[in-house]
């Protein structure tokens, strides 16, 4: 009886030592099952040409409901109209190692060396608002600032009956909302309506203080004005600035971009009509295209954000 007993007790003496025994080491070369990886927090980089202008303050306040929305980090700055410091900025953001570069460049053409150095390090790059002329887009999200212009003139056009002189206060030269937004313009005129005669062209680079000083220069050397037409808002309300101190009226005044106060301005009469863009859905547009992108969804290459013409019939 005792031998009998003493074989189980040995089984139960095994059985522990076995569980209490050390793990063994892996062998060399052998790979372990990694445990699920944290999905990588997505940080984005907004690059604005300017916090000086209502019109990209809205476009910043889109895109941060729109990173909010979406769980992400933004991180935005501003360069000032200045293209060294959006090229400081933008290398700025790169040393961040930023997930994805949101771009609303100074000048089409001075910011492709910023958007090669992010294609060089890996980072994507999206053009908002404003096109770059080179480097690697993912995709631009933008009005067609071409068919915005063309709007502009047509309204002009039946505003003055197809006859006129008009002046045309460009943007700032070398950004792609000028030069499209011109080109729209001057296409539709010379289409559509030549009776209309540009007497004046002059760059006031989107401010409402150069717009005011550039027209009333071209007040003092032209004596007959009937229209005209200004690349955004700002410029225009300017314009309409210089007229009234002039004493200068009659002149129908025609704005881009429908900010505040150009808004309340149609309202009032004093300006006839504004291209309406939707700056806080480009911002939110664009991060959104960045998120998905990002998370591995397809992009188209041009996010179109539809216009609209604002005029004192058409105000809310």
């Amino acid at each position: 009886m005792r031998a009998r007993s003493f074989w189980p007790l040995l089984m139960v003496l095994v059985l522990i030592a076995g569980a209490c025994a050390p793990a063994t080491p892996a062998a060399p070369g052998a790979t372990a099952t990694p445990a699920a990886a944290q999905p990588k927090e997505i940080v984005l980089g907004l690059s604005l040409s300017t916090l000086n202008n209502p019109f990209f303050v809205t476009l910043k306040e889109g895109a941060e409901k729109a990173a909010a929305q979406y769980g992400v980090r933004l991180i935005v700055v501003d360069a000032q109209d200045d293209p060294a410091k959006e090229a400081a900025n933008i290398e700025d953001l790169i040393q961040k190692k930023v997930s994805a570069l949101l771009i609303n460049p100074t000048d089409t053409k001075a910011v492709v060396p910023s958007i090669q150095k992010a294609n060089q390090a890996g980072i994507p790059v999206f053009t908002v608002d404003r096109a770059a002329e080179g480097g690697e887009i993912v995709s631009h999200i933008a009005s067609d600032n071409v068919a915005g212009g063309r709007m502009a003139a047509e309204f002009l056009c039946k505003a003055l009956n197809g006859k006129g002189k008009v002046v045309e206060l460009e943007g700032i030269p070398g950004t792609s909302a000028a030069r499209d937004r011109g080109k729209g313009f001057n296409d539709y005129l010379k289409e559509q309506c030549p009776g209309l005669e540009v007497i004046a062209r002059q760059p006031a680079d989107f401010n409402r203080a150069k717009g005011l000083q550039v027209f009333e220069n071209i007040l003092q050397a032209q004596p007959q004005i009937d229209g005209v037409f200004a690349h955004n808002d700002e410029m225009v309300l300017g314009a309409i600035q210089a007229a009234e101190a002039a004493g200068r009226t009659g002149i129908i005044f025609v704005g881009f971009d429908a900010i505040d106060d150009a808004v309340k301005a149609v309202k009032e009469g004093k300006l006839a009509a504004t291209v309406a863009q939707q700056p806080a859905e480009m911002g939110r547009l664009a991060v959104e295209m960045a998120v998905k992108y990002l998370r591995g969804e397809k992009v188209e290459k041009f996010i179109p954000v539809p216009l609209s013409l604002v005029t004192k019939e058409t105000v809310k």
